[in-house]
């Protein structure tokens, strides 16, 4: 027996390669806000919510509900926050997909976040 021969799960390499998020036509996106294609620095908080809105160009909707506390009832409300967030084109998030954002510089007057994955 050779024992120079590797088998092809040897061969393999140890560093694990970077999802493959490339759009539908096997093309990286040209966005310069992208996260991943781009040369957008991300930084701050993240959150994981629910898109209820894609209806603008590159630009989706997500909905953050929280709890707030009322001391004179002693008893907690819900509210929500509605944000927009930057919508890359190799992402491409629709209505109804849960998608994780991470705030980044502001890109416009209303957006501070960008969807890093779905």
């Amino acid at each position: 027996m050779n024992n120079k021969t590797k088998t092809p799960k040897e061969q393999s390499s140890p560093m694990p390669k970077k999802p493959d998020v490339s759009g539908s036509k096997g093309r990286e996106c040209s966005d310069k806000n992208c996260p991943i294609h781009g040369s957008l620095k991300l930084r701050g908080r993240t959150f994981t919510e629910r898109v209820v809105s894609a209806k603008s160009h590159r630009t989706a909707t997500i909905e953050i509900e929280r709890r707030h506390y009322i001391p004179k009832y002693e008893r907690y409300e819900k509210r929500k926050t509605r944000l927009q967030v930057h919508n890359p084109d190799c992402i491409n998030a629709k209505e109804g997909d849960v998608v994780k954002v991470q705030e980044c510089r502001p890109i416009s007057k209303t957006k501070h976040f960008v969807i890093i994955k779905k």
